[in-house]
């Protein structure tokens, strides 16, 4: 326990990812500037260098899913270090792959639906108190019993062998240093083997009778906030690998929410080409606030229409040739729920060695709420956000949209899932609003598909 404690402290720093962006010109007009962005060779790229360059969000599910088959003892944070490389090394060996420190996207893929099965496996789902409104993972089939009153929350076993306590006080002049002390202290005969104290929060393990407890705690303001985690020595193989999950997942003092995620500087994401003439189709969210949208292999592109509600953006291309646009006719029938479908799109270039592969994976939809989206599992990885999907058949069925990662698991109290699929009426309906009536086209996604990529300040 107390090295796995330890390595739940281990951070590194994290870079940008790169492109080099290109425009077409008019005769007689001045060039539009385009930011450029150097691109470092990609054979001299290490597999830390590549871990850098990912998503934020990417790098949390990465870690996350590493954590949950055993691999990753360290802190969810999204940041890089030689210890979430070295448990990439080591998932690919326990797999009888090459050791390379970068996940292949098949290998990503078995990774990510074998973390999803541990995490069914222990009911994993990411709540919001009601009593305190902080956010945490808990592990529902560990401790299906929850009882609250005035000063926090309580879930527990039948038998109280397992019982995660969210506890709440006020307190004049908290430090972490006064925390730590108070609580090495209460209850009488807690024995601490384990201490951190940070700024910002602190961290103790040890032996509190005959149970091993992990506690981690903060303050803001005067109010403090506490999770404690109690268990019986012979559940400790069962309940130690979800300890890192749910240190990571508490969030004590919650943003608000509707709080927008942090951008990337440079956004790749996949656009369907929906037009001989150059309109494309893609993700709203992935050309949200650009300064330069361009379609790779073409030039630069400009954001004609949109859909809010449902997440659709159609860009549009001047001057280019020799474009397929994909067939979206039959993309009047819907999808339903455990329907297996094929996604067709573009990994984030750091995710193939700075290549530009076209490429599919497969994903099964499921309902999720009341909504017409269905949910997409496993995920795709990066990149593959504007990604058509078909199904069994080859019919168009609709467009997948990755949302923000959530920390040591996609679940949420109201579930929200880490990709979504919008049906593709939806999405015909949106191209005969803008003047593109679908009609005909390839059948043959892989030479309908673009890269998207958005530079922002």
């Amino acid at each position: 326990m107390r090295s796995m404690l330890a390595a739940t402290l281990m951070l590194a720093s994290a870079t940008g990812a790169s492109a080099q962006m290109t425009t077409s010109q008019v005769p007689g007009t001045k060039p539009k500037v385009v930011q450029t962005v150097p691109v470092k060779p990609p054979a001299l790229q290490t597999a830390s260098e590549t871990a850098d360059a990912m998503a934020q969000a990417e790098r949390l599910s990465l870690q996350s899913d590493l954590a949950w088959v055993g691999q990753y003892n360290g802190a969810i944070t999204g940041d890089v270090s030689s210890r979430m490389v070295d448990a990439i090394k080591e998932y690919q060996k326990a797999k009888g792959g090459k050791p390379t420190g970068v996940l292949n996207p098949q290998e990503r893929s078995v990774l990510a639906e074998t973390a999803r099965r541990k995490q069914d496996s222990v009911g994993w789902k990411l709540v919001t108190d009601g009593v305190t409104g902080a956010r945490l993972g808990i592990p529902l089939k560990l401790v299906p019993q929850q009882s609250s009153d005035a000063n926090g929350t309580k879930w527990s076993s039948p038998t109280g062998t397992v019982q995660v306590v969210l506890t709440r006080r006020k307190e004049a002049g908290p430090t972490t240093a006064k925390l730590a002390d108070q609580e090495k202290k209460d209850p009488p005969g807690r024995t601490v083997d384990y201490t951190v104290v940070k700024p910002d929060f602190f961290v103790l393990s040890g032996l509190q009778g005959l149970k091993k407890f992990y506690l981690r705690g903060t303050f803001k303001g005067d109010e403090v906030r506490i999770m404690t985690i109690l268990y019986d020595q012979a559940m400790e193989n069962i309940v130690e690998p979800v300890v890192i999950a749910m240190s990571s997942a508490f969030t004590p003092f919650p943003a608000p929410v509707g709080s927008p995620p942090p951008r990337k500087t440079v956004d790749y994401g996949t656009g369907i080409v929906v037009s001989a003439d150059g309109a494309i189709l893609t993700d709203r969210e992935v050309t949200d606030g650009c300064i330069a949208i361009t379609i790779g292999g073409f030039s630069h592109a400009d954001r004609v229409a949109d859909d809010r509600e449902h997440g659709l953006a159609l860009l549009r291309i001047y001057g280019a040739g020799g474009l397929q646009p994909l067939d979206l006719s039959p993309g009047q029938a819907k999808a339903n729920s455990n329907t297996n479908v094929e996604l067709t799109g573009i990994l984030d270039p750091q995710s193939q060695g700075g290549g530009s592969a076209v490429s599919s994976v497969k994903a099964q939809a499921a309902q999720v709420g009341g909504g017409g989206d269905l949910a997409l599992s496993p995920p795709p990885a990066a990149g593959f956000s504007g990604a058509p999907a078909r199904d069994g058949d080859g019919r168009f069925v609709g467009l997948a949209l990755l949302k923000p990662a959530v920390i040591a698991g996609p679940a949420t109290s109201a579930p929200a899932a880490q990709a979504v699929l919008v049906q593709g009426d939806v999405v015909v309906d949106f191209l005969k609003a803008n003047g593109i009536t679908p009609a005909g086209g390839s059948s043959d996604a892989k030479a309908s598909v673009v890269r998207v990529i958005c530079v922002r300040k």
